[in-house]
């Protein structure tokens, strides 16, 4: 996907802990940088996460999370996290992401939350504030459900 898709970048270093004994970033991390670039993400729409969303009384959860590998980050490399909207469903968000160094992709992906009740964990509707701000975030409009 071009990278002019997205309408958000985070960079990040690779830190020492974050990398195996060949000094490739161990595979699980990739989430771990996909999840600061949501966090991230919500930041730049003004609603911090978790407090920013908890505070209208819902939350998001974890529903599907898939990579795939293209090349390897290594240690003390800048990394760009690309995050994209791509579809909000009645109560579900598909974000897509990818990891960069400089124009090189390393890992693609995609991150499908279901909005809920924070106190029953139901899924609920995407509220109809988080929706319109998302919209106006994005380059490009997302598939709606």
């Amino acid at each position: 996907m071009p990278r002019a898709d997205f309408a958000f970048s985070h960079r990040l270093r690779v830190r020492w802990a974050e990398v195996d004994r060949q000094g490739i970033v161990f595979n699980g991390n990739y989430l771990l940088y996909f999840d600061v670039g949501i966090t991230e993400y919500w930041r730049a729409l003004g609603f911090p996460y978790p407090d920013g969303i908890l505070e209208y009384g819902t939350d998001l959860f974890v529903k599907k999370a898939a990579l795939e590998y293209h090349a390897p980050a290594v240690y003390d490399d800048e990394l760009d996290v690309l995050v994209r909207l791509a579809r909000i469903g009645r109560s579900s968000l598909r974000f897509l992401l990818e990891l960069h160094r400089a124009d090189t992709p390393l890992v693609s992906g995609e991150l499908i939350y279901v909005n809920a009740d924070p106190a029953t964990r139901s899924a609920v509707p995407v509220p109809g504030f988080l929706r319109e701000a998302m919209q106006r975030f994005e380059r490009i409009a997302p598939e709606a459900a």
